[in-house]
């Protein structure tokens, strides 16, 4: 008797046992539970602050850039690459020069350059629209002032200016026309990796790096670049007329790049001089409003996080879902 009475003590401490654990075990998953859905909530109130904050300031930086009230210089900044998509694609610029030239109390314009030049279609639509909105507005100069860099595509651009000024150690030139890629043939032989291209059109494939060259094929694609570079020296002659010394000078279309100081006498500027001097000396007119297109708070905030780290975001928000590659 005594022993059944053991027994069932024993079975009961175990019942309890348990019955502790899995409330404990419960408790815990209900905290984890509890924990996860203030996480979520206070990185959404996060989120919604940012995103609320970029909202307010964006309407505020748009109405303050470029409005004016007095007579001014208009400023606008060709930075980094030209070329689709980028800060200095040619939809950003015209969009600058329209409303510069439009605003009625603009007095001269300045195109403040610092860039390695960029896409030969972009620079084009550029300098097309700098001579169509000069003879539209006769009365309104427009100037190019290099800083550390105007070359290719950006010297494009600032040969369709009224004038061009540079510092006397800017770079300035580079009018070539260049095309790279990578040869992996030798390697794809050593490691004896076949390459199977099928294509519909004979040269459909003639950039490929993982084929030999044919002779043709890099004479036409020679011929290609031959074109778009008399293009740009037609261009640059256009804009620069008698002032640009090619005659005496033909290495100046040869893609070699001279100092500001070295520039002057081959005609590639018109004189030295930064930002403040044109504004100040050349066009009378000292105050400044910049007129550059620039992209949303929030589109910079975007770009910067990048889509890797979107998808980090999502995953810490607690959602999950397919991501294409």
């Amino acid at each position: 008797m005594a022993d059944e009475w053991k027994a069932s003590a024993a079975a009961d401490g175990d019942e309890k046992s348990w019955r502790l654990l899995e409330k404990t075990l419960l408790a815990g998953v209900q905290e984890q539970r509890r924990s996860r859905r203030w996480g979520i909530f206070f990185k959404l109130l996060t989120f919604i602050y940012i995103f609320a904050a970029l909202a307010l300031f964006s309407p505020m930086l748009a109405m303050k850039k470029g409005a004016t009230t007095g007579s001014h210089t208009a400023l606008i900044e060709v930075r980094g690459m030209i070329a689709d998509q980028e800060a200095a694609s040619a939809d950003n610029i015209v969009s600058s020069l329209r409303a510069a030239f439009e605003d009625a109390n603009t007095k001269g314009v300045i195109l403040r350059i610092n860039s390695p030049g960029g896409s030969p279609v972009q620079s084009g639509y550029i300098y097309d629209e700098i001579r169509r909105l000069r003879a539209e507005y006769p009365a309104i100069k427009l100037y190019a002032v290099i800083t550390d860099l105007g070359a290719s595509g950006a010297y494009y651009i600032a040969s369709a200016a009224d004038q061009i000024y540079a510092d006397k150690a800017s770079l300035v030139g580079s009018i070539g026309v260049t095309a790279a890629t990578f040869g992996f043939v030798g390697v794809m032989e050593k490691l004896g990796v076949d390459r199977r291209v099928y294509t519909s059109g004979e040269h459909k494939a003639f950039l490929d790096p993982f084929q030999p060259q044919k002779a043709e094929e890099t004479e036409f694609w020679q011929g290609v670049l031959k074109t778009t570079h008399q293009q740009f020296i037609a261009s640059v002659k256009q804009g620069r007329g008698e002032r640009l010394k090619d005659a005496e000078h033909p290495e100046l279309f040869s893609g070699l790049v001279w100092s500001g100081e070295q520039a002057l006498p081959l005609g590639l500027i018109d004189a030295l001089g930064n930002t403040s001097y044109v504004a100040r000396e050349v066009i009378g007119e000292k105050e400044l409003v910049d007129f550059t297109v620039q992209e949303s708070p929030f589109d910079r905030f975007a770009k910067t996080i990048g889509a890797s780290m979107a998808e980090r975001i999502a995953l810490w928000m607690g959602f999950q879902g397919a991501v294409l590659r």
